[in-house]
């Protein structure tokens, strides 16, 4: 795994942080729409130094929500409601986020035939499709389960909406998504060409989306170990080995920390003037 690190060059690693960037601000951005769409206005200065000390806290502490949660307690006194509406729009934030990582995932189901090979090929597809309609069916058998058991999810409903439909909302988030998502998977096929394994353009539709999703899974620091466990099983499946798998992992790791790292200076200034910014 050392020839694959000796091959990083400074262009790739200038390259990654610039994704990184565009990661981080859009992702920002997209939660400042939400947060008005939900009556919660505030600056879009705010609203990136906000995202980068969240993503800085969720790479650096366990579970990788724990900045999520700093983002909407720092932000309580940013309107008149108190801590419920800024909790409120980081979750569909994060909500309309990991859709698009599920969206991507799906849209790649039927190339897994051309991934995986063999004359099991198709019948795998197949079942990986049924998994993610058992899982979509699951998901609306909870939702409607919850609207006919608590009153206030009519509530959630009409905030839903006001967020993702109502007033051109969708194309706004859709792009917003689509750009971070596309950051997302630029940044994995960077860090897999910077150790010489270059991906095809398959990757972006079948195991990159998979690698991006269990980093959502609540089991380290911010998809640490998770992701390195993906790459190393998906990477051979396009020809690489599962070390470059795991070089490509940490370097993506490694990119999306040092990208976070103005998040550090943000609260090391609050902490020499001796309070946060929203707080």
């Amino acid at each position: 795994m050392g020839d694959a690190f000796s091959q990083i060059s400074v262009t790739h690693v200038i390259a990654g942080l610039a994704l990184v960037q565009i990661q981080i601000i859009v992702s920002a951005l997209r939660w400042r729409f939400t947060a008005r769409r939900l009556g919660e206005a505030f600056p879009a200065s705010v609203a990136i130094s906000e995202y980068y000390v969240a993503s800085l806290l969720n790479q650096s502490l366990p579970g990788g929500v724990a900045g999520d949660a700093v983002r909407a307690y720092r932000m309580r006194n940013a309107g008149a409601g108190g801590w419920k509406g800024p909790a409120k729009a980081v979750v569909f934030e994060r909500l309309s986020g990991q859709a698009a990582f599920f969206v991507l995932a799906l849209s790649g189901l039927f190339a897994w035939p051309l991934v995986l090979g063999g004359e099991d090929a198709g019948r795998q597809a197949l079942l990986l499709v049924l998994c993610f309609l058992l899982f979509a069916a699951a998901v609306c058998a909870g939702l409607f389960i919850a609207k006919r058991r608590y009153k206030g999810s009519s509530h959630i409903g009409d905030d839903l909406l006001r967020v993702f439909i109502r007033r051109g909302a969708l194309p706004i988030q859709a792009g917003l998504s689509l750009v971070i998502v596309g950051s997302y998977v630029a940044t994995f096929f960077l860090a897999s060409h910077a150790v010489g394994a270059s991906l095809p353009w398959i990757a972006a539709f079948t195991i990159i989306p998979l690698c991006l999703i269990a980093m959502l899974i609540p089991a380290g620091f911010g998809g640490w170990g998770t992701r390195e466990a993906a790459a190393m099983a998906l990477w051979p499946l396009l020809g690489a080995t599962d070390s470059q798998g795991l070089a490509a992992s940490i370097v993506y790791g490694g990119l999306s920390l040092a990208g976070a790292l103005p998040g550090l200076a943000i609260l090391s200034t609050e902490a020499i003037r001796g309070k946060p910014r929203r707080a």
